[in-house]
């Protein structure tokens, strides 16, 4: 049986005996997902499947020496963009760590370049052995109060439902619009439905009479809860719950309550947004496995939720378990009690092993990437503030989260302008619109930051991916937006006119096709940087980026201005006497 085999009716005289597997793991402990038991049996490969549990005759042999042989695991909710990675070098990072198949959200890249991005992430990530699925971005723009660089409607994502890859729409933001039957937010869900699709949701606190009209629009999941209260009632309405652990937010150990022989079927992990140093120093999907079972989960549940769960979720009936029939992709560990990835296999073959992609890897794309897309209105852009009012409403950051908190503050003023005060942690905020050159910047303010003195400036801000820049100075702020500008997108760091540190993000600024660990040490370079200039974040631009993101509670800021995110509307940066 040669490894171009594809059909389950070839492997049948394989599980029958009668003719060799291509491969047969012998001496291991297999994480059985149906019945929560430990198996000791071999398994046997075939053409890229599993073609049975048993000692059947094969070509060739491979002692698993008693370890754990589980599913390879499966991340259902990721954007992939916010690796700060292109496609294959992302693959290279999670596929050793066992993360073997993933369902990838690209509204990053979708809100930048629309349906080029679209079709970018679908060529890039073709025939790589890290199996990427996608959910259809089904927010661009996520809201009407910010400017993104496409607008995504029920008709242009239509056509994509066809493409066998995609499983889903995507997460669906604009809950306010489910809710009150708004006609395009439908169509969009009709067209999912049609293609028999599943509809995947974001709905941040929602509850009561509004979370059941939710619910009612066939929105079948949700990764955005903070507390088991909110997730059981979802958990009750029919909802699937992804229990979030990225990089900046961090909901797994909260939310573990939840998780039990009762709910597990309803249950996964996933990653959402992370960040390279912790993909690389933590893990990916194997990291959050080992985080529930840490904090008390049996070791079988955290595997299942990391396999069978979304598998089933998504009806991706090849992947998430070890049976007959089923895709080999397999991951291989010693401690189950502490289950770290040291063999991975994808479609039947060794991939990895202690951590490294064995040859031949991971080639690059084949497709070219897309352009930077960084269009600024000429010249700097104006960052003062005069003053209106006495009280000013700040975006609060919450470490660890990225809901922020609406919070009232004194308004100081010099010479009719309120400036930065950072002896109050009072940092000027500001989102700079670059898909049209417009010249449309929206401020503010934010605490929580604290930043002393220089400029913090960066492309990668969601969803829109306007620039953002946060601030002392003005003058810094606007030579900071400036070295963005010139790298075409990307990352800076930047003090009394001078750069401090940056990371060029070339690819529709939000991506670079350099390896992860250049990404992390770059980034590391920049944390080290906004460290001089008084900051005290452990990821300042992973918090930045979600300050512009208008759907997430409670006060952000986009190119045109301050949105109250619990009433979904606009508001003023000066708050009535």
């Amino acid at each position: 049986m040669n490894s171009a085999m594809t059909t389950l009716r070839d492997l049948m005289p394989i599980a029958r005996g009668e003719q060799p597997a291509d491969l047969r793991l012998d001496n291991a402990r297999v994480v059985n997902v149906f019945t929560g038991e430990i198996l000791s049996t071999p398994v046997a490969l075939a053409g890229g499947r599993i073609a049975a549990l048993g000692p059947v005759p094969a070509r060739r042999t491979l002692d698993l020496e008693g370890r754990f042989l589980a599913p390879g695991f499966i991340d259902p909710h990721v954007h992939i963009e916010s690796s700060l990675a292109e496609v294959s070098h992302f693959a290279r990072a999670v596929l050793p760590r066992g993360t073997t198949t993933v369902v990838a959200d690209p509204h990053e890249i979708a809100n930048v370049l629309g349906t080029a991005g679209l079709d970018y992430m679908l060529a890039a990530s073709a025939g790589l052995p890290l199996e990427i699925r996608f959910s259809l971005p089904s927010c661009v723009p996520a809201t009407t109060m910010e400017t993104a660089g496409a607008v995504l409607t029920a008709a242009t994502l239509a056509p994509y439902f066809g493409h066998p890859r995609v499983l889903a729409l995507g997460e669906m933001m604009n809950f306010p619009g489910v809710v009150a039957g708004d006609p395009e937010v439908h169509a969009k869900l009709a067209c999912a439905r049609q293609a028999g699709r599943r509809r995947d949701g974001h709905a941040p606190g929602l509850g009561g009479a509004a979370l059941q009209a939710y619910a009612a629009a066939g929105i079948s999941s949700d990764h955005e809860c903070t507390r088991p209260e909110e997730a059981v009632e979802k958990l009750r309405l029919g909802m699937h719950i992804m229990i979030r652990e990225g990089t900046a937010a961090k909901n797994l150990r909260d939310l573990l309550p939840i998780v039990s022989p009762a709910t597990v079927d309803r249950v996964m992990w996933c990653t959402d947004d992370r960040h390279p140093h912790d993909i690389l120093a933590e893990g990916h999907i194997d990291a959050l496995v080992r985080a529930a079972i840490a904090g008390g989960l049996d070791p079988l549940l955290a595997i299942r939720a990391a396999t069978l769960s979304p598998a089933r979720y998504y009806g991706l009936h090849a992947l998430g378990a070890i049976a007959p029939g089923r895709r080999g992709n397999l991951v291989a560990f010693r401690d189950l009690g502490h289950p770290v990835v040291d063999r991975v296999f994808a479609a039947g073959r060794l991939v990895a092993a202690d951590g490294r992609l064995l040859p031949p890897g991971i080639p690059p794309p084949r497709v070219p990437p897309p352009p930077a897309a960084m269009r600024l209105a000429p010249g700097r852009p104006d960052f003062r503030v005069p003053a209106r009012g006495r009280r000013l409403r700040v975006i609060g950051i919450v470490p660890g989260q990225i809901v922020t908190r609406h919070c009232l503050r004194e308004a100081s003023s010099r010479e009719g302008l309120v400036p930065a005060d950072p002896r109050r942690d009072l940092v000027k905020l500001a989102v700079v619109e670059r898909h049209q050159a417009s010249g449309r910047v929206g401020i503010g303010f934010v605490e929580g930051l604290g930043l002393a003195a220089g400029a913090l400036a960066s492309s990668v801000a969601h969803d829109a991916h306007n620039l953002i820049v946060a601030g002392v100075m003005d003058d810094d702020m606007a030579a900071a937006v400036e070295r963005v500008a010139a790298m075409g997108g990307g990352l800076a760091v930047v003090r009394r006119g001078e750069v401090l540190a940056e990371l060029a993000l070339p690819i529709a600024g939000l991506m670079t096709a350099r390896p992860l660990e250049e990404i992390r040490d770059a980034l590391e370079g920049l944390t080290a940087a906004a460290r001089q200039l008084g900051g005290s974040l452990p990821d300042p631009f992973m918090a930045l980026a979600f300050l512009a993101l208008p759907v997430i509670p409670a006060l952000k800021l986009t190119d045109r201005g301050l949105v109250d995110v619990e009433r979904f509307t606009p508001v003023d940066l000066f708050a009535g006497d």
